[in-house]
């Protein structure tokens, strides 16, 4: 019996303010989500160590 592929993908999420910065490096991280209930890109508030706070997160392709 064939395995069934999993519903779960990797994506990277990079920093929406770090590039308005003007500062040099991304903040990026890496992490799965669910493709059958998040269908669209995730947003999610992380740690930017660059920028020393909390900001947006968007899913990149």
């Amino acid at each position: 019996m064939a395995k069934k592929k999993g519903d779960r993908i990797q994506v990277i999420l990079e920093c929406t303010e770090h590039k308005t910065s003007g500062m040099p490096g991304t903040s990026r991280y890496i992490t799965t989500k669910n493709r059958k209930n998040t269908t669209g890109r995730m947003e999610i508030k992380k740690y930017n160590p660059i920028l020393r706070k909390y900001t947006i997160h968007k899913e990149i392709k």
